[in-house]
């Protein structure tokens, strides 16, 4: 038995003696294990990145769509003879410098009870984004009725950089490419105004 001993362990190649010393020896662990775990951490961090910058730039149009909303529901938009630009021009400055106000598309639906207004959707049948109301010049008085109405508007924006956060999915296409279709909407009943 010692005799076999002995020749195994002369026949041993000198990398199997060398084996032990190896695994006992930790120096660039840390930068193995640095490897291991760099790309999931720069994901997760990336991650919330993107899903930050898409509540900021949903909540800045949100807040956009609401303070202008107000010069409808007060009756000031329609006794000013505002305008569908005019109107998109105060949703922009509401929200922000970083809104690219010429991509904001509005959609104004307004009924005498709340029943016969329908939400507007965002895109058509063929995914492709909805025009805004009318042209510029139009007044907003047209699309957003009298006094008492029941008045829905829905603010439809196609957010780039979306593109960039590929991997979040959060693109309009079916596979999640594409820039992301925020939608901001708000539903009132305009005041009595005369």
């Amino acid at each position: 038995m010692l005799l076999f001993e002995h020749l195994r362990s002369r026949l041993a190649s000198p990398l199997s003696r060398r084996a032990p010393r190896w695994l006992r020896d930790n120096r660039g662990a840390a930068a193995v294990e640095f490897a291991i775990v760099a790309l999931p951490f720069l994901m997760f961090v990336m991650g919330i990145i993107g899903i930050s910058f898409y509540f900021f730039t949903a909540n800045a149009l949100e807040h956009g769509v609401e303070a202008a909303a107000r010069q409808i529901r007060t009756g000031q938009a329609q006794k000013n003879d505002l305008t569908v630009g005019q109107f998109r021009e105060l949703v922009c400055d509401a929200a922000g410098s970083y809104i690219d106000c010429e991509k904001v598309r509005i959609v104004i639906r307004h009924h005498e009870e709340w029943s016969g207004v329908t939400p507007a959707p965002c895109q058509d049948a063929d995914g492709n984004l909805v025009p805004s109301i009318g042209s510029a010049g139009d007044d907003v008085a047209d699309y957003s009725g009298e006094a008492s109405q029941a008045v829905l508007i829905t603010l439809c924006y196609p957010w780039d950089l979306a593109e960039f956060f590929g991997f979040l999915h959060l693109g309009s296409g079916a596979d999640g490419t594409g820039p992301a279709i925020i939608q901001a909407t708000t539903a009132f009943r305009t005041e009595p105004y005369s």
